[in-house]
């Protein structure tokens, strides 16, 4: 094979990955791993700030040792906002899924349906999405002028209906937050040759059969991304009570070096949950090439 600048075909791939991901990698170590490195050693510090600047004491493992046994707000929201995981991301992946089938399918208006359905991704996020949740935009009103809880307590268990109608009231919410998630199955689905269609259909399959033994292996990949991407948009978006509660101890109390300590221990409990969900995604895929 012809060699250019003395490389070869596999050294020049190599140039050519690093080169588009060098800015990338510049960028991370300039905006980035420092605050990240000042951070953790902020986190080891009691910092007050002074005429001249910050000044530092250090003090160990304090911080760290406070969230779990001195703080009594850290540790709820911290439970808090795994349990909105647990609700809201299988919720988010099963709606996009199914109006990704539906979006992927021949109807009038395809196009434009879904545009309609990534466009809360491009308005509601941020402060306006913020705004709008202080209004109340993203409940049903169905809670709010209806007495839900006190009809249907006396027919349903409070153990099911509670996380029942919590499930319920985030609808909205995760509407508004699957466009990505339908588009990334779109592509997913778009993938598949319809040559494993055709041949499902010869061997008597039906739709079903075809959704569960062709569809659903072949956009596992795009399952796990989603399931990812849901995980870590839910960790960092507005409505997030740990992420507000970090916010309130640096911008109101002025406490950098349990704020910092803060960011830690939720960066490591981001960190265990992603690696969890590798591990079951990783054992699923093992288990299905038997």
């Amino acid at each position: 094979m012809k060699k250019r600048l003395g490389l070869t075909m596999r050294a020049r791939h190599i140039v050519q990955g690093y080169s588009f991901i060098s800015i990338w990698i510049v960028g991370f170590f300039l905006f980035m791993a420092i605050p990240l490195f000042k951070s953790l050693m902020y986190s080891f510090q009691d910092l007050k700030i002074m005429s001249g600047g910050l000044e530092a004491t250090q003090v160990g493992l304090k911080h760290y040792n406070n969230a779990f046994t001195v703080d009594t707000s850290f540790v709820p929201k911290l439970i808090t906002s795994f349990t909105n995981i647990v609700i809201q991301v299988p919720l988010t992946l099963v709606f996009a899924m199914f109006s990704a089938l539906l979006l992927n399918r021949k109807l009038f208006g395809r196009i434009a349906f879904r545009g309609i359905f990534f466009l809360p991704v491009i308005i509601a996020s941020g402060a306006v999405l913020k705004k709008l949740m202080g209004e109340g935009a993203t409940r049903l009103p169905i809670f709010d002028q209806v007495d839900l809880v006190g009809k249907l307590i006396d027919y349903v268990p409070g153990q099911i209906l509670f996380p029942l109608l919590k499930m319920m009231d985030a609808i909205t919410l995760i509407m508004w937050d699957s466009g990505v998630q339908i588009l990334i199955f779109l592509a997913g689905l778009q993938s598949i040759s319809t040559t494993l269609y055709e041949a499902a259909k010869c061997d008597g399959a039906t739709p079903w059969e075809s959704f569960w033994k062709v569809t659903f292996p072949m956009i596992m990949p795009m399952i796990l991304v989603n399931t990812l991407f849901s995980i870590v948009s839910s960790f960092t978006k507005v409505d997030n009570s740990v992420m507000d509660y970090i916010q309130y101890i640096v911008f109101n109390k002025n406490d950098y070096g349990y704020a910092s300590a803060l960011g830690w221990i939720y960066f490591v409990f981001i960190f265990l949950v992603i690696g969890a969900v590798f591990l079951i995604f990783r054992r699923a895929s093992a288990e299905e090439r038997r």
